[in-house]
């Protein structure tokens, strides 16, 4: 382990709204420490701890992050633009992930999106007023032989027809 990772962070920084990391997620993201020799590969965990807790990364919680990891902040910030599931802004309490790979675009993509959209009354990027659902593209889910696929959440579906949507929809209150 690197040594630097065997002293307690400093206080908790909180930015202009007042953000301060949950005392359980502070303890979960300085036991992350643990498990890699360098503090900058937990970032990622220590993202999806936030994440977890506040339903997406406020602003916020990127400098108290970095003083968590004693990182700074912009390591931070570049790795949560990075990667397209920490989500950057708020989402509904489902996300509905669409693949829009080579494999699922040739097998129904856009009459799957537009099923969608038109069921959802959404755009990709964009909340049902509701905020249940914030629709999503995604460049692959790795369900290639499940043409068109979406992920709602952490379960996957495919093949999806747009007639299948009602009833796969529903059972996501």
């Amino acid at each position: 382990m690197n040594p630097s990772n065997s002293m307690p962070p400093r206080t908790i920084a909180t930015d202009g709204d007042g953000f301060s990391l949950h005392p359980d997620d502070l303890e979960a993201i300085r036991g992350e420490l643990h498990h890699f020799e360098q503090p900058q590969a937990a970032c990622v965990e220590a993202l999806k701890i936030v994440q977890r807790r506040e339903g997406w990364v406020p602003d916020g919680a990127i400098p108290a992050i970095a003083d968590a990891l004693g990182l700074g902040p912009a390591t931070i910030e570049g790795v949560a633009t990075f990667y397209s599931l920490i989500f950057r802004q708020p989402v509904g309490r489902h996300v509905i992930l669409v693949c829009d790979s080579s494999s699922c675009f040739l097998t129904g993509f856009d009459e799957l999106r537009q099923g969608l959209v038109d069921q959802l009354g959404v755009e990709f990027g964009q909340t049902t007023e509701d905020g249940r659902f914030t629709l999503l593209p995604v460049c692959c889910l790795g369900a290639c032989d499940g043409g068109p696929a979406l992920m709602i959440d952490q379960d996957t579906y495919g093949p999806v027809l747009p007639k299948d949507l009602n009833d796969l929809l529903e059972a996501y209150p």
